[in-house]
């Protein structure tokens, strides 16, 4: 990424400096640990002051951790659950029961591939109404079964193919929203990457919804957006400021409960230390949601959506 060059620069020259450092003269060590303390100054700056376009690359980024790895590092047997039992099985989403900690859950996630061949085989993350339709299945099972709801969110958006229009693309999304806002368990959401319009809102509603510090939701990306208002992909910059799309814009909205401490530079530099971020708010917000009765959890959830969009002078 543009903004990041000057970071990588230095870090490849760090990376060559190491590496001689066995064979180099002792004066060496010297530069590497002030070339270190350039480093992680230069990180702060850099990173501490990014623009909402400059987060959505971030979340965009090839490394970033994916719901797998998430899953993998927070949770322990995980069993992915396939088909939607009418048609097929979609690779871009991904669910099924596990275990966090000693508490059995049911998890679901949008899963984008980590190289361009798995890219291609899970549909760069951009679910098929089949995908949806297996969610809803797996969400019935979580309800039979009275085990908690987790989503993982992150992508694009809904495929807009033909196919999925022929397939019922818009009605397997109302059915999964409707599913949803009716689920008698607690439901906790989190957005790990892009949260691209319908596809995401299809698993996400939540009674408890957080998102990572350099994810970000949107009803259109802010190419699409440029596109349409200005009829120029170069001003996406400018629509991502307008869209209010970060994490930091939607907790001022009141539309999300929580915002997940990523390091410096993005959740691909320490995934571990992300899903340990991660994991804590899991267990302390699914220990809150349990007290609630069945009533009180629809109650509440029916209020969080109605709220959302609501415009007070007060706020």
């Amino acid at each position: 990424m543009d903004f990041e060059k000057p970071v990588v620069e230095l870090e490849i020259k760090l990376d060559e400096l190491k590496k001689s450092l066995s064979v180099a003269k002792p004066e060496i060590a010297e530069e590497i640990r002030f070339l270190e303390d350039q480093i992680n100054k230069l990180r702060k700056r850099v990173y501490t002051n990014l623009s909402s376009w400059e987060k959505l690359q971030i979340a965009r980024h090839p490394d970033r951790p994916r719901a797998l790895d998430y899953i993998n590092l927070i949770f322990s047997d995980f069993i992915e659950l396939r088909g939607d039992r009418l048609y097929g099985d979609d690779p871009a989403l991904v669910g099924g029961p596990a275990f966090l900690e000693n508490e059995r859950v049911m998890i679901l996630g949008h899963q984008k591939g980590k190289d361009i061949k798995e890219n291609v085989a899970r549909n760069f993350g951009m679910p098929h109404p089949k995908g949806f339709r297996k969610t809803k299945r797996l969400m019935s099972l979580a309800e039979k079964f009275h085990l908690p709801l987790i989503c993982f969110i992150d992508t694009p958006g809904a495929y807009p193919g033909i196919e999925a229009e022929k397939h019922g693309q818009a009605v397997a999304i109302a059915e999964n929203l409707m599913k949803m806002s009716n689920l008698a368990v607690p439901i906790i959401v989190v957005n790990i990457g892009e949260g691209g319009s319908g596809g995401a809102l299809a698993l996400g509603v939540g009674d408890k919804i957080f998102m990572l510090e350099n994810s970000y939701y949107s009803v259109i990306t802010p190419e699409g957006c440029a596109s349409i208002l200005w009829h120029d992909e170069t001003k996406a910059s400018e629509a991502a400021e307008a869209l209010k799309i970060t994490a930091e814009s939607l907790m001022e909205l009141n539309i999300i409960d929580g915002i997940i401490k990523e390091p410096l530079g993005g959740a691909h530099r320490d995934s571990e230390f992300v899903a340990r971020n991660l994991k804590k708010v899991l267990v302390e917000n699914l220990m809150e949601l349990k007290n609630f009765s069945v009533e009180k959890l629809l109650s509440n959830r029916y209020r969080k959506l109605r709220e959302i969009g609501v415009y007070a002078k007060n706020r």
